[in-house]
């Protein structure tokens, strides 16, 4: 399907939706003017409150897990809502690789929810596609989800560059990740003192955020947190 199609029929999609609401996207019931319904929203794989709060991982005891403590990421803070388990990972894989916009309208909703209960930033940065593969893709589903949630919050959405077409970090094993996305970014703002949040639909590592981090710093920013729809999480 093309891009322009795919865009066409997801106007189509959202304009039936605000006037006539939708059935639910997992079971089929009506859902209103969501795409899930009530029930389905209830039984997702909501994140458990003992995690880490650096990078989101479950925790026993701590505030902060030993990977953080022995080697601390760029960021400081994570925002995760759930974790990356069925059927959100269908869900977010639905936008991601088959065009499904309606759903960041979704998560952007909930993230804007979500991070009412935390220090509020000064700036949300998407995580950025390369130009290729935006051209590939038609759309970059993190910049969509971060649009939404600034217009929802009224903070500004600021954005960076990647300057590197890097493999897909899902193709990789996780312990090659870190050097495949390095120095991949770039950020011609002045972040000075800023609190930049770090949108993206999925953590799996950390990896990506962690570089893209690294480069807002440099920039000047005084704080750097991460604001994800999903955490693919490790046991404990």
């Amino acid at each position: 399907m093309s891009n322009p199609t795919r865009t066409f029929l997801n106007n189509c999609s959202n304009f039936r939706q605000s006037f006539f609401g939708a059935d639910c996207l997992l079971c089929g019931a009506y859902a209103g003017h969501d795409n899930l319904c009530a029930a389905c929203h209830d039984h997702l794989p909501y994140l458990q409150s003992e995690r880490c709060r650096i990078c989101a991982n479950p925790t026993t005891g701590s505030f902060i897990c030993g990977s953080c403590l022995a080697k601390p990421p760029h960021f400081t803070h994570t925002l995760a809502i759930f974790s990356y388990d069925f059927p959100v990972d269908a869900l977010i894989q639905s936008l991601k690789y088959h065009g499904n916009l309606a759903l960041a309208s979704s998560f952007a909703q909930m993230l804007a929810e979500a991070c009412s209960t935390c220090p509020k930033p000064d700036f949300v940065m998407p995580v950025p596609l390369h130009p290729v593969k935006l051209r590939e893709r038609g759309f970059n589903q993190a910049r969509e989800i971060a649009r939404i949630v600034s217009k929802k919050t009224g903070i500004p959405m600021i954005s960076s560059r990647k300057i590197r077409d890097t493999p897909s970090q899902t193709s990789l094993p996780w312990k090659e990740r870190e050097r495949n996305i390095r120095g991949a970014f770039a950020c011609g703002s002045d972040l000075k003192s800023k609190h930049v949040a770090i949108v993206d639909d999925v953590m799996t590592t950390g990896s990506t955020l962690n570089e893209l981090a690294k480069v807002l710093l440099e920039q000047g920013a005084g704080e750097i947190s991460a604001w994800v729809v999903a955490r693919a999480v490790k046991s404990v």
